[in-house]
């Protein structure tokens, strides 16, 4: 078809990349997550297809790739901002309790709304269905909370991606419950998730030390390969694949924690903290990108007359007053009184849509709308736009007062370490990197 033609492909992509990076922009002026401005821009694209006569193009392949690698690079991104220190043990920790409290409460809830309103629906089916659309959205909170103070900022993270991981975890173990040659139970759960940690560790450790002694200015998507290529390799052994990638992000972002004793002899802190630093440029960027093409060949499949049923609208709202009563609930239990904006920050997303694609068909139940995964989507996107703008009404950014002394430093300090990264073969190891910094 014409307007998939190579050329006009090559136009469209730059376009909507370019559209993107401006998005983002106005996200960072108006609070408007820049995801839903993605989806809105895929739905206006969708009518335009349909306009051109293109609209039996099936985009789903295309949609599921481009969720795995993004679900991928937004977890390794993530990981490589964690920062293990015995200071961040209560925040990890608490981050980790509300996100795991927070999904299992959420998806119990859920599941008895689907299973009540949903004809068909069993209980085994509706956990099913409950648990996308109880795990929180990395893809759109980490680019979201920038702005926010950086105790804020850092829990988020947290929270997210333990929520990433540990949905995720739910619903494969719930899927692998559907056949009874497969399921392993409780017990086989949790062994295989020490082997998978096991199995990272290990692989996290050779791949350091390899990629520090291979002097070829081009590895890093080498290294992205490995990573793809563990992460595929993983879902085929029934392994806990993310963990894979988390563990890695967690050694190569806090190597001297993980590097100690006769360890600390193999390692070459200036290769690895270059390695580190380049990993963390082209994985933002490539996460940048793929999270774009998804949402907007997201915008590009939905049905909007989905969301004009009465019982679609019914069941969503009942799922969004359930998701924020008990995130009211754990926020003030472990966090007190200082709850606000991250009430209202508990968006639904990228791996809402992939889990529920990804979906067995034995288990597929007819009479579950559509539209509810995308109520869902943009209700939780709405009240974390107006939750964001009325912090951002009540707290003011202050003032940038840096002195012109300050600036002089930090431009120094870039102009030096932008040196040392370039000149790496002929740097001193005299004084040891602080790959914390």
């Amino acid at each position: 078809m014409e307007i998939f033609s190579s050329y006009n492909l090559i136009i469209e992509i730059s376009l909507v990349i370019i559209l993107s990076f401006i998005f983002n922009g106005i996200a960072k002026k108006t609070n408007i997550p820049a995801v839903l401005m993605l989806i809105i821009l895929g739905i206006i694209l969708q009518y335009a297809i349909k306009a051109f006569g293109a609209d039996s193009i099936d985009f789903f392949p295309m949609l599921e790739v481009l969720g795995i690698v993004g679900l991928i690079m937004i977890v390794l991104e993530a990981a490589l901002e964690l920062k293990l220190k015995s200071d961040k043990l209560m925040p990890i920790l608490k981050s980790m309790a509300i996100a795991l409290i927070g999904l299992v409460a959420s998806t119990f809830i859920a599941a008895v709304i689907l299973k009540a309103l949903i004809s068909g629906m069993t209980m085994q089916s509706a956990w099913l269905y409950a648990t996308p659309l109880s795990i929180l959205s990395s893809a759109i909170i980490i680019p979201s909370v920038s702005g926010l103070s950086e105790a804020k900022k850092e829990f988020h993270v947290y929270e997210s991606t333990f929520s990433d991981i540990l949905g995720i975890m739910l619903f494969y173990f719930l899927t692998g419950r559907l056949n009874p040659a497969e399921d392993t139970g409780v017990g086989g759960f949790f062994l295989n998730l020490i082997l998978t940690i096991v199995i990272s560790l290990v692989a996290s450790y050779a791949i350091i030390l390899i990629f520090q002694k291979i002097k070829s200015q081009v590895k890093l998507f080498l290294l992205i390969a490995v990573l793809l290529l563990l992460y595929g390799l993983g879902k085929k052994m029934h392994l806990s694949s993310l963990i894979i990638i988390l563990i890695f992000g967690l050694v190569i972002a806090n190597m001297k924690l993980f590097f100690q004793g006769k360890l600390r002899q193999y390692l070459d802190f200036e290769k690895a903290k270059s390695i580190y630093h380049e990993l963390h440029v082209i994985t933002a960027e490539t996460a940048f990108v793929v999270r774009t093409l998804f949402f907007v060949i997201f915008g590009v499949t939905i049905v909007l007359s989905s969301l004009l049923s009465l019982k679609v609208t019914l069941i969503s709202i009942l799922i969004l007053i359930s998701i924020y009563a008990i995130r009211y609930g754990l926020l003030r239990l472990f966090m007190g009184q200082d709850i606000f904006p991250q009430l209202f920050i508990a968006p639904r997303g990228l791996i809402t849509v992939l889990l529920f694609y990804a979906i067995p068909e034995e288990a597929v139940i007819e009479g579950f709308e559509p539209g509810i995964l995308l109520f869902v989507i943009i209700g939780t996107s709405l009240v974390m736009t107006g939750g964001m703008i009325r912090d951002k009404k009540l707290n003011p950014p202050e003032p940038d007062v840096t002195s012109n002394e300050d600036n002089v430093e930090e431009t120094e300090y870039f102009i030096n370490n932008t040196t040392d990264l370039s000149n790496l073969d002929n740097a001193s190891l005299s004084d040891e990197p602080d790959i914390e910094k």
